[in-house]
């Protein structure tokens, strides 16, 4: 009977270890997948939410690109360094590098130059939003919400870099 005892809280015991063993985390089921990085998944607004790896973008500070994936040029509203928001126009194109992933990199209108660096991006879902990651700088981290437009007031405050 004593040996009958041991093994039923023996067998207990090994049942409750192994269900909680075999139990995954409610992060892992409900992780959306990423889509393919292409200009008609881009296509859209954007405004940038987080910035230096998490941080809140500071009040009175925005960026909104809106993708126009036909063309594959970018309209880009932001208000970073200096007191005025500022209307920025370009082109963009995106690469798939076996390596590092899916790469967006940019030029702006009017012989301006390239941007200052290429971006991977990463988790990219359907519910609207994306990271970019600096490909020469991994410190420089963004992440980016779909938005319905951009604030009409943002647009009238903002001047257009050819001015």
């Amino acid at each position: 009977m004593k040996h009958l005892y041991k093994l039923f809280t023996l067998l207990v015991v090994a049942l409750f270890a192994c269900t909680f063993t075999s139990c995954s985390s409610d992060d892992e089921e409900m992780e959306e997948p990423s889509m393919e990085v292409t200009p008609a998944n881009l296509h859209g607004t954007w405004k940038l939410v987080e910035w230096n790896n998490g941080e809140q973008v500071p009040e009175g500070t925005y960026c909104y690109i809106v993708f126009d994936r036909r063309e594959q040029t970018y309209v880009m509203y932001q208000k970073f360094d200096s007191m005025y928001g500022r209307r920025i126009t370009g082109s963009f194109a995106i690469k798939n590098d076996p390596y590092q992933g899916y790469i967006i990199s940019g030029t702006y209108d009017y012989n301006r130059g390239d941007w200052n660096q290429s971006y991977i991006v990463t988790r990219l879902v359907q519910s609207g939003s994306m990271v970019w990651t600096g490909k020469d700088d991994t410190a420089d981290v963004s992440r980016y919400e779909r938005c319905a437009e951009v604030p009409a007031e943002i647009i009238n405050e903002s001047k257009d870099l050819t001015e």
